[in-house]
């Protein structure tokens, strides 16, 4: 590799601060959708009444943080080489950031939500979507609410994630370089 060609890299890829955040996304995550799997499981929660909302809610959860790191590594920047019709085909800088913007402004009100609601109580009971309308639960403590804190972290970090994916994303474009470019 050439002295340009490794700057080129080194002036796209992203930076270690970015890499970290991306990968705290997913454990940030990990103690709520293990909780609610771990009601269905313990038998808390019967699967036939809401339980297979429990164990959808913790997949796609999951499934969106895991998507997180494509925000700093190559695989957020081409579409893979196996994949029919697309593949190699860079990924457009609107198309990731868009979606992650939205995703995030969406957790960080939802968060808000559940926040302020906690603290001054504004919704007693919310309505029951799933399952029979009598069940008699207590709501979860304090120490489900430890589980839920690590996931208010969530949506800031993936709104500046997608912020500097942006920002990053364009400047190469603009230089004519992409770190996926560069082998």
């Amino acid at each position: 590799m050439d002295r340009s060609a490794r700057g080129a890299e080194a002036s796209t890829s992203a930076p270690r601060w970015a890499v970290w955040a991306a990968y705290a996304v997913p454990l940030c995550v990990l103690p709520s959708a293990g909780w609610r799997a771990g009601e269905v499981f313990s038998g808390e929660v019967s699967f036939r009444d809401e339980g297979w909302y429990l164990l959808l809610l913790s997949a796609v959860t999951m499934g969106f943080a895991m998507l997180t790191p494509g925000l700093v590594h190559r695989w957020g920047e081409r579409v893979p080489k196996w994949v029919p019709g697309l593949g190699g085909r860079a990924i457009p800088v609107r198309s990731a950031v868009v979606p992650a913007v939205v995703g995030a402004s969406l957790i960080i009100a939802l968060c808000l939500y559940g926040v302020l609601n906690w603290m001054f109580h504004l919704v007693d009971r919310a309505p029951v979507l799933i399952g029979p309308d009598d069940v008699a639960r207590q709501p979860p403590g304090w120490e489900v609410g430890v589980l839920y804190l690590p996931a208010l972290a969530w949506g800031p970090l993936v709104l500046v994630l997608a912020l500097h994916y942006r920002r990053r994303r364009s400047r190469a474009m603009a230089f004519g370089t992409s770190s996926s470019a560069v082998a």
